[in-house]
């Protein structure tokens, strides 16, 4: 039996969280979100359960509301890097979930790394 978008999707993103889970040394995890219009993105810490930090394509002061593209994404990312910094953050996991590493989740990748977080 094939198996269909979503459930390839969650495989992935469980492979992924796992790999995280063995090599986690205390430090947090960037997670990102990617719908059909907006990125989102958290720093958290997985070890209390709190969340750090956070970005998204839907806050006002980003100006990037409606855009869906990789400019977009990069601006999130460079968002997240100098909410990482304000808490304290320099390293960090990135935790891609089921999405490919390919356009607006390395737009954003590389954005933060530019912005001073090591992963």
């Amino acid at each position: 039996m094939a198996n269909s978008k979503r459930d390839l999707f969650l495989k992935r993103r469980l492979r992924v969280r796992n790999k995280l889970r063995k090599m986690n040394a205390g430090r947090p995890r960037l997670s990102v979100h990617r719908s059909n219009k907006n990125i989102s993105v958290q720093l958290i810490d997985d070890v209390n359960g709190v969340t750090l930090a956070s970005a998204s394509s839907l806050e006002k002061d980003l100006g990037v509301i409606g855009k869906n593209n990789v400019d977009a994404a990069s601006k999130v990312g460079a968002a997240i890097a100098e909410r990482a910094k304000k808490a304290g953050v320099e390293e960090c996991y990135f935790d891609r979930g089921g999405f490919l590493f390919h356009g607006k989740v390395k737009a954003l990748a590389d954005a933060a790394r530019e912005g001073g977080l090591k992963f």
